[in-house]
């Protein structure tokens, strides 16, 4: 089971945007991510490795945690905010809610669930 301070660390290594980094330190060498209905992508080397071409992809990442972050046992939900500003200069804004099991202290399930219409740049940065 997590503590409330092993959780405030995982959302404070996110909001410094150094998403990989958060992979490696908090999630288990089995982790799985799954994103809405799809098909999880399992084992941390291939969860990283997802990150870094998704971040590859962006300029510039802010990630906020929406609070209050929910603790039951082993079970953590955290809403969360994202801005990714694309290579093209295009903004997509997206809120999710992560649904996460963790065995001691790292996650080896999460889930998020978001509207998939959120994904399509609507803006351009300025």
């Amino acid at each position: 089971m997590p503590t409330q301070k092993r959780v405030e660390a995982f959302i404070a290594k996110v909001e410094t945007n150094d998403h990989t980094a958060a992979i490696e330190a908090f999630y288990a060498e089995n982790a799985s991510i799954q994103e809405n209905q799809t098909k999880p992508r399992i084992g941390k080397g291939n969860l990283i490795e997802h990150e870094k071409k998704m971040l590859a992809a962006a300029k510039k990442v802010s990630s906020k945690c929406i609070k209050p972050v929910l603790i039951n046992g082993d079970h953590v939900v955290i809403k969360w905010k994202f801005q990714f500003i694309w290579l093209n200069d295009m903004v997509t804004d997206i809120e999710e809610v992560a649904f996460q099991l963790w065995e001691n202290d790292h996650i080896l399930k999460e889930q998020f669930f978001y509207d998939p219409a959120q994904m399509k740049p609507k803006t351009i940065a300025k």
